[in-house]
Formats: structure tokens, C-alpha cells, sequence
């Protein structure tokens, strides 16, 4: 079934089911050049970029930020009794999802239900709140793409949660894990995410890194395990973040956490979920992380979304920048597209932003952007022209000598012989700037 679904009101009351209008449509509530069901390819645009809203920036955040409070007001934040709030939160959550078109959703499990005052009331708050999400994702045909648990928002993981030095402190992250797990499981999630927003240290000085990084992966193994004993078939994610809560965190980039996997044997089951903000507070570009982990066959999901390159921090804003879209997408089409994973927009609307409609806004234009990013790097795959300059740089590796040393038929003392004998190499151009430019001219040209 595919409908919008509306509980006891409508949240959006001023927002149609949004459409496809095409690039010459002046309607902000519109898809310019997101046309859900173009074909490019053997796919759809829809089944290529696997579209995902998040729960917690959407529908939990106020526009807070560290110098004040909340700025935006919404109506389903109103009454006394959290479980009450939860469901309003969930129907309006569902209509946006509905409106929006998108075919996945994503959510920490305190963004679903609220925590209760033990364990046991957590966890059937949150089976409370799965029950209600399966009846609205039948009747909405909406898919979860990935759940999580949140655990460095509570006082109790202000030391880290797997890698906390209080075992109890553990135990409590462990039985969130489960119920989150569970929950997943019970909504037919294809993924399940971990982001160590707590997984790392302040001080050298006070922490033992190995006996936390050891407890970290067999923290994960243990989850692994539980998730696989029930039935969960799906691909287990890590986020890698540098900092931000912590001063340094144990998932720093995907080259870290590619090391991460392989040292503890857990690169099996597990890959990496690749955030565009994460990876240039990491002091990398977008495409950089994706091509890392998709070089090391472990590139799982994407949150897509933009930092300020004015601000030290995770902004967390709407993607707009076509060009880093083409990139991240070349990536990504390379690599054989999305399995289990797709786009999901783990992104905000500024503190300034406080109409309803500003939050349609901002997922319509990161859909467009993508969609612009997706053609267009399809088109620069398709015709080969940059792929073949590419492989030319490295022809010398595909025959003779070269193509002996990359099938390891030569030593150290082999190579030496070669240098000694042979004649000092031709300086041999990059071509930077053609790349470049033969990319603007894919992008100019689809526009």
C-alpha cells in the first residue's frame, strides 16, 4: 500500500504529496530533477539512491544549539505523557516520510519511545512504539532502512558506553543494544548501525586505549552474535566520527575503522556507514571516505549531508554541493550501487528555519542534488572517457615488467637491477585540471 498516513490529525496540513515538476517548475514544494521513477540504467532513480529521512534530527530537534534553546515549536511535542507525545511524533513522522515519497526511514531507539524509569520500562516503551511503526509502515509502504541505540546522550555514558571503565555502565548499553536489535529485527530493518559518539578518551593520561578498544570489539561480537541467533540477516554498520563529543574517538575515519575490523576479525558481517560531515571534520572529502571503503569492500550506507567550512563543528546541513554528489555517486556506481544501504539525510534545518514547510524544503533539495549526482555520474561512467585517462596513468603496471610485479614475480633486488639498468623517468603530467574540468563539463551540459 502507498498512502499518507494520518493519525488522529494532520501535521502538514499545508503540504501536498510532493511531485515531480521537473527542472522548470518554480514551486518550492516540487522535485526539480528528482523524477522517482527515471530510469538510468537498469534501475530507477528511486532504487538506485534508496532515499531515507532521519528520526532525530526531523522530528526530535528544536533548532538548540550550545548558546540557546529550542526555536522551532512543533505540534507534536505537545501533552504531558511521553508515550502519547511518541505516537503523535510517530504519526506525523510517517506522513512526512508518505509526502515526501521517500521509501526508508532510520531512528535511534530513544527518538521512537521514550526511556523509562528502569530497563524493563524502556524496553516496553520501545516495543510499544514498534508495534504502532508496523502498522504505519504497512499502511504507508515505508521501509526501515537501519535502527541504532543512542548511547551517549544519557549522563551514564558521559565516560563512553562499550568502551565505559564501569562494567555496569556496560551492561546498560548492552540492554539497549538488545532491545534496539530487537526492534530492527521486528521492523524489518536492513541494517543496524553503531556510531561511537562516546567511544574514546579526553586524556591519555586516565585511559587504558587497548582494554577499551578490546571491550569495543567484543562488545560488537556479542551484538553480532545475538543479531545473527535471531535472525537478522541484515549488514551491521559503523559510523567512523573523529571527535565531537569526544576529544578523540576510536572510529576516527574509515581507514581507522577498516583497521578496526579486520584487526578483531569482525569485517565479515560488519561495514562502514560513511557521513560527508564526518569525514571532513576527519580532515578528508566525501568521496575520499566512500572510495576508502569501498577499496576495502566494506562500503555499506551513506548519511548524506554538508559541514560549513566556517565552523569547526557537525552541522549537519542539507546537501547542496552538485559537484561533491558526482563524486560521492561515481563512488558508489563503481562500486556496484547500494545493497542494504541507500541515502539517508541525517541532516537539519538551520536554528533559523522554523516554518513546517522548511523541512520538506531541505530533504527536496538533497534529493534533487542527488538525483543531479547520480545522472551525471552515471554519464561519466557510461562514456569512459575519464575511467580510460585514468587507467592510461597506470598502463605501465599492464604489461612487462610491471604487470610481473603487481603478480609478485619480482624481488626487491629485481626492481634494483631494473632501475640500474634502465634510464631516469620522464616526468609524465597528473592532468589535474582536464579531470576537473571534464567533470564541470558533464555537470553543465545535464543542467
Amino acid at each position: 500500500m502507498s498512502t499518507v498516513f494520518i493519525g488522529n490529525k494532520e501535521f502538514f496540513p499545508g503540504v501536498k504529496k510532493i511531485g515531480y515538476e521537473g527542472p522548470g517548475s518554480d514551486n518550492p514544494l516540487a522535485y526539480k530533477f528528482y523524477d522517482a521513477d527515471k530510469k538510468v540504467g537498469d534501475k530507477t532513480l528511486k532504487e538506485h539512491l534508496r532515499f531515507a529521512v532521519c528520526y532525530w534530527h526531523t522530528f526530535c530537534g528544536k533548532g538548540s544549539d550550545p548558546f540557546g534553546g529550542a526555536t522551532q515549536v512543533f505540534e507534536w511535542d505537545q501533552g504531558s505523557d511521553p508515550l502519547t507525545m511518541a505516537t503523535y511524533r510517530m504519526d506525523a513522522a510517517f506522513e512526512l516520510f508518505s509526502k515526501l515519497g521517500v521509501p526508508y526511514y532510520c531512528f535511534h531507539d530513544r527518538d521512537l519511545a521514550p526511556e523509562g524509569a528502569n530497563v524493563l520500562e524502556s524496553g516496553k516503551n520501545l516495543q510499544h512504539m514498534v508495534e504502532l511503526a508496523k502498522e504505519r509502515q504497512d499502511c504507508t509502504g515505508t521501509k526501515l532502512l537501519w535502527g541504532t541505540a543512542n548511547l551517549f546522550s544519557h549522563p551514564r555514558y558521559m565516560n563512553g558506553a562499550a568502551t565505559n571503565p564501569d562494567f555496569t555502565v556496560l551492561t546498560h548499553a548492552a540492554a539497549q543494544v538488545k532491545c534496539a536489535i530487537d526492534a530492527t529485527i521486528a521492523l524489518g530493518g536492513e541494517n543496524y548501525v553503531f556510531w561511537g559518539g562516546r567511544e574514546g578518551y579526553a586524556s591519555l593520561l586516565n585511559t587504558h586505549t587497548k582494554r577499551e578498544l578490546d571491550h569495543l570489539a567484543r562488545f560488537l561480537q556479542l551484538a553480532r552474535d545475538y543479531g545473527r541467533q535471531q535472525g537478522f540477516k541484515g549488514t551491521f554498520l559503523i559510523e567512523p566520527k573523529p571527535m565531537e563529543p569526544c576529544k578523540h574517538q576510536y572510529d576516527f575515519d574509515a581507514q581507522t575503522v577498516i583497521g578496526f575490523l579486520r584487526h578483531y576479525g569482525l569485517d565479515q558481517d560488519f561495514k562502514l556507514n560513511i557521513e560527508a560531515n564526518h569525514a571532513t571534520l576527519a580532515g578528508h572529502s566525501f568521496a575520499h571516505e566512500l572510495r576508502m571503503a569501498a577499496d576495502a569492500g566494506l562500503l555499506g550506507s551513506i548519511d548524506a549531508n554538508r559541514g560549513d567550512p566556517q565552523n569547526g563543528w557537525d552541522t549537519d546541513q542539507f546537501p547542496v554541493d552538485i559537484y561533491d554528489a558526482v563524486l560521492g555517486m561515481m563512488v558508489v556506481l563503481e562500486h556496484g550501487g547500494f545493497t542494504s544501504g541507500g541515502l539517508n539525510f541525517d541532516a537539519k534545518v538551520r536554528r533559523e528555519s522554523v516554518s513546517m514547510e522548511d523541512i520538506f524544503i531541505g530533504h527536496i533539495g538533497g534529493m534533487d542534488t542527488f538525483a543531479i549526482g547520480l545522472e551525471v555520474a552515471h554519464r561519466i561512467l557510461a562514456d569512459g572517457k575519464l575511467s580510460r585517462a585514468r587507467d592510461d596513468r597506470y598502463a605501465s603496471f599492464d604489461r612487462g615488467n610491471g604487470s610481473r610485479f603487481e603478480s609478485g614475480e619480482l624481488s626487491l633486488k629485481d626492481l634494483h637491477d631494473l632501475a640500474t639498468n634502465g634510464v631516469e623517468p620522464q616526468a609524465i603530467s597528473g592532468r589535474q585540471e582536464w579531470y576537473e574540468n571534464l567533470v564541470n563539463q558533464y555537470i553543465l551540459t545535464s543542467l
